[in-house]
């Protein structure tokens, strides 16, 4: 019999809605019902591209004995992490506190009042039988310890990511930011890049940040290894040479075999770190990269609403990669006498072998290298390989394909929208700008009601107040827009989110935002510090801060920013990876971006793309506080508080 998900819009709850086991969806009302029938409640998190959420699935929630157990003792919750973040953060640092670690799936035991007591990531059948009777056993027979334990521990997640007393403000150093690179380039894999440990995610906001502390300083080292790791990442297993889109991380250290999930925010990220490394090393496989990847999220990600969908599975016919793996054989069958060329350059080989016939497509040179290895032209090459992969993509449609998150979510369409921007402004793309100009109206006209973005949309219907990552990404997106097109809307609309955020998330004393608005009804209201695979909602939102701050000249919001930035400044240099968009944010403050006041009627565009090469902030309207002093028909720039003489054309700013 189907459960209670079956009603659900979120492919992740509706990949479980035929299981045995009694879910429902999160709601308030859970613990109501737990606590009129006095049973312990499970909260089982996951997402539906997630390839050990599908296991788990299959080995214990679609067994009869696992789930009449779980139908007897306990309430079963199941939440879409994508949709609800906010309720996988609070029960992700509760299991991280007792366990030292975490992932998904995220399987947390509370009692009826939502406190945790126990909780844990992936379990085979056996050990969660196991698990399952204990805690029924002492839910029912030591419930007093279970309630001490369960007090301590929520203690423990309210103070988790909680800055509530701002540190004193100081002055910021570029010691602190040397600091933070000796000690991460300790761990860097100078072989391979990245870090010398697997698995290995792309991290793309610590590759920027690298990226730009070279730049700062001049540090030929940090440089080289930025360019080993997105080289070895462009050319690995875990970027799709056939279809375009990066996966998700590589489970080796080589970015060889990936977990073959493909998420947008990776993509979304990747393609602005991409575009800015072009500018950077000037490596035509990284142009390659950023076109090949747009056309995957057309191809494969658009909705008809403009926005793009959540993710592509891991998973097609039960197995994990086999939709872009190949076998010797079936490139001797596509391509006959030309085959021997396909397996050189993709490495259907021992290279690129993985498990049983499968081998993975990765690439070991650039295109200039293997067209003269092969002794042939460059732009016949490039020819060839054009059709090769178009003959492998054909190939692949035929295939069963892997299932479709078809969420959209704000804060990864606001990312997508902003990375879309930043390679408009290095390659010039009108598809690119196009796109991330539709994307940015779905959000303003669609998910935004007049008082609330609204994080979800799933088959056209919106859902989930939106939480501060959203209005975060949302605010730098618009903001960039503006810079791009001199639509004042656009940053009329990202003041409004910036008022939002300042009244509804701010802590009012250490300027740092919780995660979710004033009417959150979780059992703790945390803050989002920490950068990962996505840069800390606080470090996205202090960037928004300063911007909107700076345009609108409000000393408040660029004091939240130099707040925020020293409340976490003490500490930053033991954990660079997790401060990398903090240190973004440390080298705005101390290398200041120049400001471009532009009053005379030059095509912003123009002006956003001859700027491309040098960190600025663009303004085209006097009615704008931060212009208004300045001589209209006329370019001024500034820089440090002080401007130069105002000029009449890009070509004379860019000689300042």
């Amino acid at each position: 019999m189907a459960n209670q998900l079956g009603n659900e819009s979120s492919p992740y709850l509706l990949q479980h809605a035929q299981n045995p086991v009694h879910w429902v969806a999160w709601s308030n009302d859970v613990f109501e019902r737990a606590k009129a029938e006095d049973k312990i409640v499970l909260i089982s998190v996951g997402y539906s591209a997630c390839h050990w959420c599908h296991v788990m699935e299959h080995e214990c929630f679609e067994d009869q004995e696992v789930a009449a157990l779980m139908n007897q003792h306990f309430i079963n919750v199941k939440v879409d992490r994508e949709e609800r973040p906010d309720v996988d953060q609070v029960y992700m640092t509760a299991v991280q506190l007792m366990t030292q670690r975490g992932g998904w799936p995220l399987n947390c035991f509370t009692l009826p009042d939502g406190r945790p007591i126990y909780g844990g990531t992936y379990f085979p059948k056996d050990q969660w039988m196991h698990i399952l009777k204990s805690l029924a056993h002492t839910y029912a027979n030591d419930r007093v310890k279970a309630i001490e334990y369960a007090t301590q521990l929520h203690e423990g997640i309210q103070q988790a990511e909680l800055i509530a007393s701002p540190q004193d403000l100081s002055g910021l150093s570029a010691e602190r930011l040397h600091e933070i690179v000796i000690r991460w380039a300790r761990t860097f894999d100078t072989f391979e890049g990245g870090t010398n440990k697997a698995p290995k995610f792309p991290l793309p906001n610590n590759w920027l940040f690298l990226m730009r502390y070279a730049q700062a300083f001049d540090e030929a080292k940090i440089e080289k290894q930025v360019q080993l790791t997105l080289d070895k990442i462009a050319f690995g297993g875990i970027y799709d040479h056939v279809g375009g889109g990066f996966t998700r991380y590589s489970v080796d250290v080589l970015w060889k075999v990936p977990h073959f999930e493909k998420m947008l925010y990776d993509n979304a990220q990747l393609i602005g770190l991409y575009a800015n490394a072009f500018l950077q090393f000037n490596a035509a496989h990284y142009k390659d990269l950023v076109y090949q990847t747009f056309d995957f999220l057309e191809r494969e990600l658009l909705s008809k609403l403009g926005a793009y969908y959540c993710a592509l599975d891991a998973d097609s016919e039960g197995e994990e990669g086999k939709f872009y793996c190949w076998s010797p054989k079936e490139i001797d069958d596509l391509f006959g006498a030309n085959a021997g060329r396909v397996k050189r350059y993709y490495h259907i080989n021992q290279t690129g072998h993985w498990e049983e016939d499968k081998h993975i497509p990765l690439r070991k040179q650039s295109d200039e290298i293997f067209a003269q290895m092969e002794g042939i032209d460059l732009k016949q090459w490039l020819e060839q390989k054009a059709a090769i992969n178009e003959t492998l993509l054909n190939e692949r449609k035929g295939r069963v394909r892997p299932g479709l998150d078809h969420k959209l979510l704000v804060s990864w369409n606001a990312m997508t929208a902003k990375g879309l921007l930043e390679a408009f402004r290095v390659f010039g793309e009108d598809a690119f700008l196009l796109r991330a100009l539709k994307i940015l109206s779905w959000i303003k006209e669609v998910q935004w009601d007049g008082h609330i973005l609204l994080r979800v949309n799933t088959n056209e219907e919106k859902s989930v107040p939106g939480f501060l990552e959203d209005y975060a990404h949302a605010i730098e997106a618009l903001s960039l827009a503006y810079q791009c097109t001199g639509q004042l809307d656009l940053l009329e609309f990202a003041h409004t989110l910036t008022q939002k955020v300042e009244t509804e998330f701010q802590h009012p004393k250490s300027k740092m935002c919780y995660f979710t608005a004033t009417d959150s009804q979780l059992i703790s209201r945390n803050m989002d510090l920490h950068d990962n695979v996505i840069p800390a909602s606080n470090s996205v939102m202090a960037h928004a801060f300063l911007t909107m701050g700076t345009y609108y000249q409000n000393q408040a919001w660029i004091h939240s920013a130099r707040q925020m930035l020293q409340n976490v400044y003490d500490g930053m240099e033991t954990y660079g990876s997790g401060y990398s968009n903090w240190g973004l944010l440390l080298i705005r403050e101390i290398q200041p971006e120049k400001h471009w006041h532009v009053l005379l009627p030059e095509a912003p565009m123009k002006v956003f793309q001859a700027t491309k090469n040098r960190p600025c902030l663009l303004s085209y309207h006097q009615s704008l506080p931060l212009s208004q002093v300045y001589e209209p028909d006329a370019i001024s720039v500034c820089e440090y508080g002080v401007c130069h003489q105002p000029v009449q054309t890009i070509a004379a700013a860019l000689m300042l």
